[in-house]
């Protein structure tokens, strides 16, 4: 491999024995690339946050659920939640046990809802009416109710999942309600959870409202205070897109003294001897995934220079969704790296904000190429569509000795055609 722009794939080894032209003859792009020892590090470094007892890291699904990531996951040490039917399926087949699945409920219907409970999972709900609802399906029953602390925090106002503006959690206000609705249906409140947003890189805005969740859980009813089981703080934790320019990591040691120090306080103060979770999703698994794409197309309009890639938002919606900034890798197999020019790479899509890269001083970029767009291992294959009728892509785990294998096969026109047999 020519390097064009891998300074720091090859800085960490990420490809292991293989190349990215390897993979990309071997399963074809789009191509989403994991790397095992990566995903390891990072729920350990979430893992050394705190030493107390009762401390747990709940990973966030929904960022990335292949079962393959998710049985690294487990053997890590980390719990997991589910949001769907289909996330629950997929924790279940990484092995997970009901008792270590916390079923995160929003807006879900009974018959949803009625399959986690089945389940065995303990169930959270976000507002009054599905509090209401949970109760009519199980009374009786041990349940958790997602708070709005009133503070949020995250890079776009479409992550920001706590505060004024936002459809998450029951405001701390209505807490005579909730236990109004706890006592009509002789449901025992087992833990009270929060999420404030996502992206942040700054340990602040988290162990203050973390402080608030601890709050109303101490202005709790004594017999209701006695009967928690969990607090969980969320997650949100931001990692550090800009790798080229060589943004600052979010501080977990900072992060880690201000958690840990807050809940072993608050723990001695009160009595409490439940356990305190923290739910990450991207800070788990967005380094340890790469998504190689292949340049099928260079041109000029106007005064802008595209590169046309394979990489269609379908495959990656992040940045037409948020506007969210993923550094480039280019690999070519022969050749040499021309001067920096300002480029726009684009995807296949029959969209015009089907936009990957805008006005990036990248060398230059030529067809043939291929790319790799770094971070990409969270809200990347998890949100990914058959949009143009466009197949999933597959997916590839660098294994921990180095070596690759398939972890999900590429999506193919039959497979499209199963969901219509008979209609």
């Amino acid at each position: 491999m020519f390097a064009i722009r891998s300074q720091y794939t090859d800085s960490i080894n990420f490809f292991g024995e293989i190349t990215p032209h390897e993979l990309a003859d071997a399963h074809g792009t789009p191509l989403y690339v994991y790397n095992e020892n990566i995903l390891r590090q990072r729920c350990r470094d979430l893992k050394a946050l705190s030493s107390y007892e009762g401390f747990v890291v709940n990973y966030s699904v929904k960022a990335n659920s292949n079962p393959a990531l998710l049985k690294i996951i487990r053997d890590e040490g980390l719990t997991v939640d589910a949001m769907s039917p289909g996330e629950l399926a997929m924790d279940t087949l990484a092995g997970y046990e009901p008792e270590d699945i916390l079923y995160i409920s929003n807006n879900n219907t009974p018959a949803e809802m009625l399959e986690a409970i089945t389940h065995g999972c303990l169930v959270s709900v976000d507002s009054l009416c599905q509090l209401d609802m949970y109760g009519t399906l199980n009374r009786g029953g041990r349940v958790m109710v997602r708070i709005n602390p009133g503070i949020g925090e995250g890079h776009n106002a479409k992550v920001i999942t706590a505060g004024a503006n936002t459809k998450f959690g029951i405001g701390a206000d209505r807490l005579d309600d909730i236990l109004a609705i706890l006592n009509k249906h002789e449901l025992v409140l087992s833990g009270l959870n929060q999420h404030i947003g996502s992206l942040f890189m700054k340990p602040d805005g988290f162990l203050d409202a973390a402080g608030i969740l601890l709050q109303i859980a101490e202005n709790l009813p004594p017999d209701v205070f006695r009967q928690l089981e969990i607090l969980d703080f969320g997650g949100g934790f931001g990692i550090p897109y800009h790798k080229y320019d060589h943004e600052e990591r979010l501080d977990m040691a900072a992060l880690g003294r201000g958690l840990d120090a807050t809940i072993r306080s608050w723990a001695a103060k009160t009595g409490y001897r439940g356990r305190f979770l923290v739910e990450p999703g991207r800070y788990v698994v967005a380094e340890c995934g790469i998504l190689l794409g292949r340049v099928t197309s260079v041109k000029s309009n106007a005064h802008t220079h595209y590169a046309g890639t394979d990489i269609g938002f379908n495959v990656l919606q992040r940045p037409v969704m948020y506007d969210s900034f993923h550094d480039i890798e280019i690999y070519r197999q022969k050749g040499d790296s021309e001067k920096p020019m300002m480029q726009t790479v684009v995807g296949n899509i029959c969209e015009s904000g089907d936009i990957l890269a805008k006005n990036r001083l990248l060398p230059k970029i030529e067809a043939g190429d291929l790319i790799g767009v770094l971070d990409a291992g969270a809200y990347g294959f998890s949100m990914a569509s058959n949009y143009n009728q466009r197949f999933l892509p597959a997916e590839v785990l660098i294994s921990a000795d180095g070596s690759a294998r398939l972890i999900r096969r590429r999506q193919t026109a039959r497979d499209l055609e199963e969901c219509l047999k008979g209609i």
